[in-house]
């Protein structure tokens, strides 16, 4: 496209506004393309305002409004500083940041700071990338009124994200989110932000921070036994867990620790993987190989903001398996509780946490154990709403999600991959000190709850076109929903958009006590259950399937495993996934 001619009017507007004196010369030339270009590039960088969604800001690094940039940033911290000051008017505010390994990450986060301190806020800047769970960490224990960290966590290297957390330690909630988002979408250009540091204003963090969390992580140990036996393969996946997982898993006694050379130097190219997302198989295939030359028990792989971990275990058959996210969280529910059951720790007032795409399995697990649990919506933002909420009346254990996002203890208040690791491989270590491996171990918890197989589909569209698509897809769900699936009777819808829940035979309806979102779940007369839900970071749809059967009702443990895979197989070809 040579003319400007065919480009949407206001488009065109929203696009040319980029090519004033506020924005430097490279922005420009990259705009001036764009517009040249035309097209689904111009309409994807400027059709709308790059938003908050469950992970805060979050998209492809670029020119345009819709982009992750510095002038977005910029805008957002600004909104951000606004709103602080309006909410702590007689308090001098502190902000603690952090960032990740991506492409622009140190750009991003010392813009972020600089704009912060140009509005007066007292800045607690990490000298170098850092988990994500410290930042959480550090707020709390600076008594910050925010912290953001920089960040895409698991996404492709082309995206970049920025998170922002409240006093508690956790990410935004209502009303928070939304007043900071009324807040950033009254600056209307980067002429409005206060890009001009004050130095004074901006304090480094580094190692100091680091051994108090460290050493807080330390504390969740529950035995010592087996440590000095497990050989562990851990990787970073050229992240921010380089600084946190290998220091805390020797800390905890765990001597025979290899980080794999290929993978430990932090880069936002992620060069080795196509994908640095540990809940996709080939993102560890690299560990793998290594545990198979060095016969290592467990293979532990972080993101880049290293707050989710994904696992690889030896099997009995000596073969290297992958673990999943659920798997993963229903040991160390049953771990965590174990043990603290057999160190007459369990008092009652305690409770486990849960989302409600995660597998109900941990929910036998805390009612065998006689602990509560709870079920929050999809983001580790709401278990840490929860802990607040329930402070000072019960106290949190463990809880977890099945993208392999876990958290031990309350001192962080989002998915710690660090203590998660620490404590993954301590339950290994136990295991295998007891003649188990993690899936014997997964095994005798099956048979004293039930049995439970999980599957996710993820379906990617994306631009406008597919946004669009994914919303057609859910408003088909609602209105004209299945009656069944793979033989089996819808029993119950839950539209969580709506708040209700519908009970099919009855014509009965009831209000679910969460806040809304717009996921969508049908659960089958055998307790099977099928979520809908468009993600709230990436341009994807994602069905969540689970299945369960009581192991008694077969002749053999693999063969209950073999007929939920074939029900899961049924419900996927049924919904044509």
């Amino acid at each position: 496209m040579n003319s400007n001619q065919m480009i949407d009017p206001h488009l065109l507007s929203r696009a040319e506004s980029w090519l004033g004196e506020a924005f430097d010369e490279a922005t420009k030339k990259e705009v001036e393309a764009l517009i040249r270009e035309g097209g689904n590039a111009l309409l994807d960088a400027f059709y709308k305002d790059l938003e908050f969604g469950t992970g805060g800001l979050r998209g492809i690094m670029g020119a345009g409004t819709n982009k992750m940039n510095v002038y977005t940033v910029g805008m957002a911290t600004q909104g951000l500083a606004n709103y602080l000051l309006q909410v702590y008017p007689n308090i001098p505010v502190q902000v603690a940041i952090a960032h990740d390994c991506r492409i622009n990450s140190r750009l991003f986060a010392e813009t972020t700071a600089g704009v912060l301190s140009a509005n007066g806020i007292d800045v607690f800047l990490f000298e170098t990338l850092r988990p994500t769970p410290e930042l959480s960490f550090s707020v709390r224990n600076l008594g910050a009124q925010a912290g953001i960290v920089i960040t895409a966590s698991h996404n492709p290297k082309e995206y970049n994200g920025y998170k922002v957390y409240w006093a508690d330690g956790g990410q935004l909630v209502p009303p928070h989110d939304k007043n900071t988002i009324a807040e950033v979408r009254k600056i209307s250009g980067p002429e409005q932000v206060k890009f001009t540091p004050d130095p004074n204003k901006i304090h480094g963090l580094g190692a100091e921070m680091d051994k108090l969390y460290w050493d807080e992580v330390s504390k969740l140990s529950l035995n010592n036994v087996g440590k000095n036996d497990l050989k562990i393969i851990y990787t970073p996946i050229h992240g921010t867990g380089i600084n946190g997982v290998p220091q805390v898993l020797k800390q905890m006694g765990f001597s025979r620790v290899e980080v794999l050379e290929s993978q430990k130097t932090p880069n936002g190219n992620f060069p080795t993987v196509h994908s640095p997302n540990p809940e996709e198989a080939a993102a560890l295939n690299l560990a793998i190989e290594r545990a198979r030359e060095t016969k290592a028990d467990l293979v532990l792989g972080t993101d880049p903001d290293a707050d989710r971990v994904g696992i690889a275990v030896r099997a009995k058959n000596g073969e290297m398996v992958l673990m999943n996210g659920n798997q993963t969280a229903a040991i160390l529910v049953h771990y965590i509780l174990s043990q603290k059951q057999k160190r007459g720790e369990l008092k009652g007032d305690q409770f486990v946490a849960k989302t409600i795409v995660t597998t109900d399995l941990i929910s036998d697990i805390a009612a065998h154990f006689g602990v509560k649990v709870y079920e929050c919506l999809t983001g580790f933002k709401y278990i840490a709403e929860l802990i607040r909420e329930k402070e000072g009346k019960e106290t949190y254990l463990v809880g977890g999600e099945e993208s392999y996002g876990y958290l031990i203890g309350d001192f962080v208040r989002d998915k710690d991959a660090v203590s998660s690791a620490a404590l993954i491989a301590e339950s290994a270590a136990w295991a295998k000190s007891e003649g188990m491996t993690l899936p014997d171990y997964l095994e005798r918890i099956h048979k004293q709850c039930a049995a439970y197989k999980e599957d996710l589909v993820s379906i990617t569209k994306k631009g406008k076109s597919g946004a669009d698509e994914i919303r057609q897809m859910m408003e088909d769900f609602r209105n004209n929903p299945f009656e069944e699936i793979n033989g089996q009777a819808v029993s119950l819808i839950r539209d969580y958009e709506s708040g209700t829940e519908k009970n099919i035979k009855t014509g009965e309806s009831k209000p679910i006590n969460l806040p809304k979102s717009n996921v969508f779940q049908f659960i089958l007369e055998d307790n099977s259950c099928i979520t809908a839900r468009p993600s709230g970071t990436e341009p994807k749809i994602k069905f969540y399937i689970s299945v369960r059967t009581q192991v008694a009702g077969h002749s053999s443990y693999e063969l209950a495993l073999a007929a939920l895979g074939e029900k899961i197989q049924g419900i996927k070809k049924a919904l044509s996934l």
